[in-house]
Parts: C-alpha cells; structure tokens; sequence
C-alpha cells in the first residue's frame, strides 16, 4: 500500500493530522493497533486550548460536561480554587468527555474526510534507499509513504524506529485512572497533593474529575524521571489513595479493592512529559502528542497539545512535503520552548526533592496564600499565560514565569530544550544525543514495562522552580 503520508496512532494527534492532511487532498493511511471505540487512561478533560484546535479545524466541540474552575487540595487538606479565564485566544472553560467517544469521534471525522483506516500495530520500519524511513509494517500490511507522523503514543514505535528519543533524559510519568461510583455529583475537577508519609509528598498527584451518570474519573499519577521502573508505585498506592479520598469527603460511593466490581479494574499508561530527550522530528518523520513528549510537566495534561500538534505537523507536510521536519520542529518551539523550559526543570526538581516539594505544596494551599496567587497559579500551571486577559492574574503569572526562567536557565534539562528549538548546531546536538541514546532507551522500555506489569538538577534552579511553580505532575499501553 503507498501513501503520501502515514499516520500511526488514531489518538488525538493522529486524526486531527489525518483529517487536515486529508482535506488537503492527501493521501492519508491512518493505522492504529486497536479496533474502535477504545479506551484510553486519562483524566478526559479537553481543555480551553483543545478546544480552540478544534474551533481552529472545524470540528464542533465534544458533548460532554462543561466545566470551568479546578479545586486543589493540599497534603492537609486545604482546598484552593483556581479560577478558569477566558482568554483573548481560548475559551474560558473545558470539557469532561470519555476517550472513547473522544478518540472514536475525531478519527471517524478523519474518515469521512478521505484517511484510510488501517488496523494493525506497526511493527518494522521500512527504509528507502537512502536509509531513511519510508514507511512501516502495519498488522502485516506493508505501508510506504513519502512521510511518516508518529502518534503513538509515549512509548512510540516511530520514535524508537527513528532514534528520535534519549531514554536516560525523558521524564517518565506513570498513570493510573479508574471510574468509581458516586452518590453526590462532583461539580468541579480536584487535584489532590497526597504524603503517604507524613512531610514526604507523592512524586505526582491524584485527582477526582466528573465523569457523569453517577460517576467520577478517579487517577493517580506518578513521576519516575528516567527510571521506569518506579511507575509501579501507582498501583501499590492506588487503593491507599483511594481511602484518603474518601477520608477528605470527595469519594462517597462503595469501598472497595482496586479490582472489585463496584470501582472498574484501573487502566493505565505511560506518559513522556516536557519534550526533553525526545526530538521531535527528523526528515520525514514526524513525532506529535505523547509521542513528541508534549504533556505538560506541571499538570499532566496532554489532549490540548495532541490536538495542536497533530494540526501543527500536518501544516508543516503540506508546507514542505520534501523536508516537514524544520517547519514543524519551529512551529513547537514558538507554542511550547519557553513554557518547557521552564517547567520541565521544575517538575524534576520537585520529583528529585519530596520533602521540599511537600513543604511546596503545603505554603502554596495555607490560608490566605493560595487565595491570594490562585489566578496567577491558574494560568501558569495549565500553559494559559500566553493569550490571557490583562490584569493581575496574568501579571503574576507572567513574574513567575520569568523568575523560573531565570533560575532553571543553567540546569541541564533547560538547556537541552533550548538547543532542541535553537536554530542548526543546537539542534544537531540535540538530535545526536538522541541517536546516542537509543539503544539504551529500548532496553529500558523493555526492562519497565515488564516492571509496569506488575542525577540531579543544579541547585540554583531549585529554588525559583519551588517559587515560579504551584505542584508537581500526575495496565502500561503498548504502541499502536
């Protein structure tokens, strides 16, 4: 079978670049390792800027739960809301809607707009004359096409293929998220700070999210930075996390086990957050979504980026169809680079340091002093600086920025991104530091996901990545 583009994963990223590529007149092979409608772990919120992505494509918005402002709730139980903006470039809210009608409804939207489906997990790489990537094995189906976008997820198949990631710089995240009964509705998302040992917080968080018809979205997330195996610990922690949910009054439904019938058996998988270690495309392969490493480090959320990148790389094949990969690789630096950098270094802070972390999070939700940065802390957490409405919300978040620009701006992880989006001979060395890692990345792989079955930062950055950030980030997927 040829295409002019392949696109691997009928997540998010994939479809929203299936469909634009489509609409465009390509010929578009949309491949994913699973039949439709599935599952996905995830905390199913579509945020103000997903949204915009689908405004931006024309695709309507999803039907699900509007929802506007978010609870956090710190290690003792103190609560802050964070008040949800309506920016000059995003809509003022987000929406609650299951991955299985999510996913299923935007690939079927790049269906109808001329993508072929093909079901199969992609398996060898083909290779061109030229020893470039020029397709893949798909379910024993041999596709070649003249560019490949690899949406496949965290553990990507194409970015492996591609010796596009270092897995001893990825900061690993593992997942955990199951849906459980509840008596009263859950009107807002909450985030909850979680010691299991007293002064000692969680490398991650939980969360209890509406999920409609007498149901909520319940997860825990936790950071593993580059050592896998460590992703086990959500599901040693689950059910105690569970009980303290219960203990804070925002579970009401039945008690039970992890994998009693009245809380589905949990679903899980592994996220790749703050772009480091992965580049995001070489010649004509394309990384977009998880794949690329787009969730933000802060929070977790990855849908927005999936659909802005998906859209991104499709407008950088139909721009450069020969060469996409500068394009694109622009494109995300001006959207995410400053953001990243600036992130990324705190969330590994924050894994690195749990006791400083725990006491973080304790300051941030005190009395007065989480009502106080609750607006700048909004935007700054959830990526919405850029674009915000003027006023004091945005005038605090945009100090913070700067000041965790300027403490992480020494800090490995800063500068690999910022020689990630430089122009030419920073890139090059991002990229060769990728292809140095490679080997080792997939013995890794490998090594955890066997485990999911079942260094340090320079201290200057420490400091202002605790001032310039409010919190810590939240069965493993194989690709598609």
């Amino acid at each position: 079978m040829n295409a002019d583009v392949l696109v691997v994963g009928a997540g998010p990223a994939g479809s929203v670049a299936a469909l634009v590529l489509a609409r465009a007149g390509a010929r578009v092979v949309l491949a994913d390792r699973s039949s439709f409608p599935r599952d996905k772990s995830c905390g199913d919120l579509v945020g103000p800027r997903g949204l915009q992505t689908l405004r931006e494509v024309g695709l309507p918005e999803p039907a699900g739960l509007q929802l506007g402002d978010m609870v956090i709730v710190g290690p003792t139980g103190r609560r802050v809301r964070l008040p949800c903006f309506t920016g000059r470039t995003y809509p003022g809210r987000a929406v609650a809607v299951a991955r299985t009608q999510l996913d299923a409804t935007l690939r079927q939207a790049a269906l109808d707009a001329g993508a072929e489906p093909l079901t199969g997990r992609a398996e060898a790489a083909l290779r061109g004359d030229d020893g470039r990537i020029a397709g893949f094995c798909c379910g024993g189906v041999e596709v070649r096409a003249g560019v490949v976008i690899g949406a496949d997820g965290a553990t990507s198949t194409v970015a492996a293929a591609a010796g596009l990631v270092d897995a001893s710089r990825v900061l690993w995240a593992f997942a955990l998220r199951s849906y459980a009964e509840q008596r009263r509705p859950v009107e807002l998302p909450y985030i909850v700070w979680w010691e299991p040992e007293p002064g000692r917080i969680l490398p991650g968080y939980g969360w209890v999210f509406p999920a409609g018809e007498g149901r909520v979205n319940v997860g825990l997330g936790v950071g593993t930075l580059a050592d896998r195996r460590r992703g086990a610990e959500a599901a040693r922690r689950l059910d105690g996390f569970v009980a303290r949910l219960h203990a804070l009054g925002l579970l009401d439904g039945p008690r039970t086990t992890s994998g009693g019938e009245r809380r589905r058996a949990p679903l899980g998988g592994w996220l790749k957050l703050g772009i480091v270690g992965t580049v995001p495309a070489r010649d004509n392969v394309l990384l977009a979504g998880d794949a690329a490493g787009l969730v933000n480090p802060l929070q977790g959320e990855g849908i927005a980026q999936a659909l802005a990148s998906g859209k991104a790389a499709a407008e950088a094949v139909l721009a450069a169809p020969g060469c996409p990969a500068p394009r694109y690789i622009a494109d995300l630096g001006r959207r995410y680079g400053r953001y990243q950098a600036m992130a990324a270094p705190a969330h590994r802070a924050m894994m690195e340091r749990p006791r400083r972390a725990a006491a973080v999070t304790r300051l941030l939700t005190l009395p007065g002093v989480g009502q106080a940065v609750a607006g700048g802390w909004s935007l700054l957490w959830n990526d919405l600086v850029e674009g915000a409405p003027t006023g004091p919300a945005r005038a605090v978040a945009g100090s913070a920025s700067w000041l965790g620009q300027r403490a992480a701006r020494r800090s490995e992880t800063y500068l690999w991104i910022s020689r990630l989006f430089a122009p030419s001979e920073g890139r090059a060395e991002s990229e060769a530091e990728a292809g140095e890692g490679t080997e080792a990345g997939q013995g890794a792989r490998a090594e955890s996901e066997a485990a999911a079955g079942e260094g340090t930062e320079a201290g200057q950055a420490a400091r202002a990545e605790s001032e310039a950030v409010a919190g810590a980030s939240a069965r493993a997927e194989s690709t598609p």
